[in-house]
């Protein structure tokens, strides 16, 4: 007689990375945990979108936010107020963390730069720098050539 053939319920995932529920509320609680007292505030402030991102002096990002993931769609996600709420999201949970200083970079041309930077200045962390990373070419690109009728 043949032996009868025991399927047994995977433990953990197939998934590479992926990781169960058990070990997920723990890896979050450890990471919630960490008091930050200063990091960097990056604010890209786009044509289109803005999106904010705090991490700590070593560069690792602890939070981050854009108008988009706000629930702002289309043409909404440009505007100052967008960016204002994204950034306010940001800031709840690292103040929460105990960031008391940072230091923003801010890049890009988009009208959330200034609501941004306002946001900041609202949430009771004290700004130590505000420094412009807009990449601005020297010479520019090689233009196109001149167009034969």
């Amino acid at each position: 007689m043949a032996k009868p053939i025991i399927i047994r319920p995977r433990v953990g995932s197939s998934r590479k990375g992926h990781l169960s529920p058990r070990r997920r509320g723990r890896l979050s609680s450890r990471k919630s945990g960490r008091r930050i007292p200063k990091g960097l505030i990056h604010v890209q402030a786009g044509l289109n979108n803005t999106i904010v991102t705090v991490t700590d002096v070593r560069g690792q990002v602890v939070s981050w936010s854009s108008a988009g993931t706000c629930g702002f769609r289309t043409a909404r996600k440009a505007t100052p107020f967008a960016a204002q709420t994204a950034t306010g999201n940001v800031l709840r949970t690292v103040v929460d963390q105990g960031m008391q200083r940072a230091e923003v970079r801010i890049k890009g041309p988009g009208l959330g730069r200034d609501a941004a930077l306002r946001a900041i200045g609202r949430s009771g962390i004290r700004i130590c720098l505000i420094q412009d990373v807009t990449p601005l070419p020297h010479n520019g690109c090689r233009p196109p050539k001149k167009r034969r009728v």
